[in-house]
């Protein structure tokens, strides 16, 4: 029995050593060996071999000298294989891990971009143009990923790029805001949809939104019979956007958005549970 037992052994350590013998890859490499692969195959475009020297170099030499550059490498070559929760979890990591690196504020800019990926991603390719109902929070995440880039490192490389996106990101999120308005008046929740308008008054000022904002806001007060409040954003209306569309001789003409099945006022306000 201890012989069937050793043979068995024998053969599984016999296989083993043929199977590393053949494949000379799985050999433990020098530090400086791995890394110079991992670029070789970086510039060759040849990310999944990359990925592959650059985790084994953090494996076997995660104090070298090419330890911190191989973990923000393979936030590169996650973003280059379009791995963008990859590049997420790998940049907070070394946030996290390193936060006095001199080049942490890379792995600030690829969380944001990360994130700013991630969010049109579900908004353009999974979701219908309907985009009342797309989420904004990834888009407010990056958005606040990239404020933090600027804040922490005024002269960082990467703060040009970065600004582009946020002011992109201020257009989207402003209009988000409008799409969502104009979903509330179809519904004859003109208080939420004046709400949804204070939105983009507040916090996406000298956005392309804000002329649309106030339309909405002075027909959905007036359709509420506010009138303090909708003289008061016809007012603004007027004087900001005197060639706004609906806008005809001073008064503001109607959008045609509210235009079904009118309602009292309780059954607006209490989004159809009162009537």
């Amino acid at each position: 029995m201890h012989s069937i037992k050793s043979i068995v052994l024998m053969l599984f350590a016999a296989t083993l050593l043929a199977a590393c013998s053949s494949n000379p890859q799985r050999q433990v490499l020098t530090e400086i060996e791995y890394y110079e692969e991992a670029r070789e195959a970086i510039d060759d475009d040849n990310m999944l071999i990359a990925e592959d020297r650059l985790k084994r170099l953090e494996s076997q030499y995660p104090f070298g000298q090419y330890a911190e550059q191989a973990q923000l490498e393979l936030i590169y070559v996650s973003f280059k294989m379009s791995d963008m929760e990859g590049v997420l979890a790998k940049s907070e990591r070394f946030i996290r891990l390193h936060p006095q690196h001199p080049k942490v504020d890379y792995a600030y800019y690829m969380r944001g971009l990360a994130t700013y990926e991630l969010g049109f991603a579900f908004v353009e390719r999974y979701l219908s143009d309907d985009t009342e109902y797309r989420n904004p929070v990834p888009l407010q995440d990056s958005f606040a990923y990239f404020a933090e880039l600027l804040r922490r490192f005024p002269d960082s490389e990467y703060n040009s790029d970065a600004r582009a996106r946020m002011i992109y990101l201020r257009e989207r999120l402003a209009s988000y805001q409008i799409n969502v308005a104009k979903y509330y008046m179809k519904r004859h929740a003109y208080l939420a949809a004046a709400n949804r308008c204070e939105e983009v008054l507040v916090h996406y000022q000298k956005t392309k939104a804000v002329k649309d904002a106030l339309a909405i806001m002075t027909e959905a007060y007036q359709l509420l019979e506010m009138n303090e409040q909708a003289d008061k954003s016809l007012a603004l209306l007027t004087l900001n956007y005197p060639d706004h569309p609906q806008l005809v001789d001073g008064k503001l003409e109607e959008s045609g958005l509210a235009n079904v099945d009118r309602r009292s006022f309780w059954n607006i306000v209490s989004f159809g549970l009162i009537d």
